[in-house]
């Protein structure tokens, strides 16, 4: 139920065929869009938009910014009757955005050829081009004197269940009395009951009472909290290969759990990262069962299961890469995802098949393992790896366990060994076996990972290691940070900086897999210089792998249209011999800008650097070109 008292609210010559507030439909017919009438000869016009001084030199730029006439004057309007409609829109538009400016006692007339458009028949004959006329007074502000919440949700005692309130966002005595401070509070209130297991908490009563001599608005809303609520056994529905019991399961909402709206949500986005289903979403019962349990129904509607893909990367520094994949994404009815795939790359930089990068190879998902938040993973690769420091022949597997702890903390434990073969200038050829153990911890609170504008990416590594031909054990470890701070509305102005560094303890160079040391280099590392070739410089004028690396990077990013950014950046890398940092060897530096097309994807990123100590091999310019930020 909800009661509205205002007197006077505005004094204007507003259509009396219906009235809106508070995006509550009160009374009389709708009007009818401009798009619903019959279209006639299009109609042009030309208007005028004039506002009421009141101080705030905003007020002006709001309302032509609701106002439809204004923001399509350009376009004319499909024909007379639809003008006439366009502008019987725009009182309530008018209206609406006087009320989220707490202004309740504007006034406002449109006029078109000298007549009030609330008085005009649809079929009215208009001039061409028609001369409108907007005139708004704005009116006094209003000022909450009371705004109140009753049967108000207690303080919540989990710090996942805490809600804003309502008073710090505006909704309190004193403070301007904006229409959309009122639905926020009232939003705020229903959801702080919900957040508390009440699933079917609801506004009871909502009035709001205008005193337009003292420029004041009493407001108070009432909540139905309605009954605390648990969940009843999922239902799904729209399944075709996937086991509905299983993907139930995955929900997390097990019987008898007490309500939580976060729980849904988590639930979708684990879902959703299954990528098995083109549509997916929860619909709650109407109401609570008598066992005080609620009903809740999956509805999906499944992909194809099979994918074939290509692709493609570039680099003046690297050449070309192709690669191409088939992936299955449920294998055996639990969203098991199989993925084949073939890679080559360094195409451009040599036409010598021999001399090209190859990668071959499958992996294996099976998720919801233990819990709905563990995935198994296995893969086995095999690859021809040619670098200027190394040439790589290996054959690697993988298996072990992910778990998602949290939305934003993250854990790997994996067991991986191989058997690889390396030439290089230095050492000649050597072959080395490998079994180990990988463990992963990350911690993401980024906005967007593609195009973050704010929050922080933390990943720490441990990989320890025996090397059975010169039975060796080792171990590897790093840490990387990324932190990202955007300025403005909408951060239209990002500073992006990342700090990278990592140790290798154990034997000595020459008894370490290349691939286990540290390399800096490349469009992932330092911007400028060629891939992988910041590294240990050695008397015969080679490159090898160091045992320590410290990388950082900073970068400023500039939206300058919604779909255009310029970025400029310096990156930074060391290598070092020994596996704590003696800084013997220079710190490389790349400097560079580039150009970001945005896309819903993610910015399709343009980079052009240059090496400030370019060495051997090193280009002059490196042009670099990818999808998603460089970090």
């Amino acid at each position: 139920m909800s009661s509205l008292v205002c007197a006077a609210f505005v004094a204007a010559p507003l259509p009396a065929h219906a009235f809106e507030l508070f995006g509550i439909h009160l009374f009389g017919e709708r009007e009818p869009a401009e798009e619903d009438l019959v279209i006639g000869d299009p109609q042009t016009y030309e208007i005028e938009f004039s506002v009421q001084e009141t101080g705030d030199s905003d007020i002006e730029d709001t309302l032509q910014s609701a106002s439809n006439l204004w923001g399509e004057r350009d376009e004319p309007a499909s024909g007379a009757a639809g003008l006439i409609a366009k502008a019987r829109g725009d009182y309530r538009r008018l209206l609406a955005t006087l009320y989220s400016e707490g202004r309740y006692g504007g006034t406002i007339s449109i006029l078109i050829d000298g007549r009030e458009a609330s008085d005009l028949a649809p079929d009215a004959t208009l001039a061409e081009p028609a001369s409108i006329l907007v005139s708004v007074q704005p009116g006094p502000l209003f000022t909450f004197r009371q705004a109140e919440i009753i049967n108000e949700a207690p303080p919540a005692q989990e710090a996942n269940d805490v809600v804003d309130d309502p008073r710090e966002d505006g909704y309190a005595p004193g403070e301007i009395a904006r229409s959309g401070t009122i639905l926020r509070a009232e939003r705020l209130s229903v959801e702080a009951w919900r957040q508390q297991g009440h699933a079917k908490a609801e506004i009871a009563e909502r009035r709001v009472e205008a005193a337009h001599d003292t420029d004041v608005i009493d407001a108070r809303v009432t909540v139905d909290p309605g009954r605390r609520a648990t969940y009843a056994p999922v239902v799904v529905q729209g399944t075709e290969r996937i086991d509905p019991e299983w993907l139930a399961w995955m929900t997390g909402l097990q019987p008898g759990q007490e309500y939580d709206p976060d729980d849904l949500t988590r639930a979708g986005t684990r879902i959703a990262r299954l990528d098995v289903f083109r549509a997916a979403r929860f619909q709650e019962a109407d109401v609570i069962d008598e066992n005080g349990m609620l009903p809740i129904t999956y509805i999906v509607q499944e992909r194809e299961a099979r994918r074939f893909g290509v692709g493609g990367t570039y680099s003046t520094v690297d050449g070309l890469g192709l690669e191409t994949f088939w992936l299955h994404r449920n294998l055996f009815g639990r969203a098991e995802r199989l993925r084949v795939e073939a890679k080559v790359a360094g195409i451009g930089e040599t036409y010598k098949p021999d001399e090209f990068t190859y990668r071959v190879g499958a992996s294996f998902v099976k998720p919801g393992v233990y819990t709905p938040d563990t995935d198994f993973s296995a893969s086995l690769f095999g690859d021809r790896e040619v670098l200027d420091a190394y040439t790589r022949t290996a054959v690697t597997a993988t298996a072990g366990y992910s778990h998602l702890f949290t939305e934003e903390l993250s854990g790997k434990l994996f067991a991986n060994g191989g058997y690889a073969r390396f030439e290089d200038d230095e050492f000649g050829e050597r072959d080395f076996t490998t079994l180990g153990l990988s463990g992963r911890l990350a911690y993401d609170s980024r906005d967007d990972p593609a195009d973050a504008t704010r929050g922080v990416f933390l990943e720490g590594s441990l990989d320890p290691f025996y090397e059975f031909q010169y039975e060796n054990f080792a171990a590897r470890a790093t840490a990387e940070a990324r932190a990202y701070y955007g300025f403005g509305e909408d951060s239209p102005f990002v500073l992006a900086g990342r700090l990278k560094l990592g140790a290798l303890v154990g034997p000595p160079i020459s008894e370490l897999p290349p691939d286990m040391l540290f390399f800096a280099g490349g469009g992932g590392s330092v911007r400028g210089y060629a891939y992988r070739n910041i590294g240990v410089p050695t008397a015969a004028g080679n490159v090898v792998g160091g045992r320590s690396l410290i990388e950082a990077s900073l970068e400023a990013r500039v939206r300058v249209t919604e779909t255009i950014g310029l970025v400029g950046f310096v990156d930074a890398g060391y290598v070092g011999e020994e596996s704590i940092p003696g800084f013997d060897e220079d710190i490389r530096i790349g400097v560079g800008a580039g150009l970001r097309y945005l896309t819903g994807l993610g910015p399709i990123r343009l980079d052009v650097a240059m090496p400030l100590d370019r060495r051997s091999g090193d280009p002059s310019v490196a042009i670099y070109v990818g999808i998603g930020q460089a970090f």
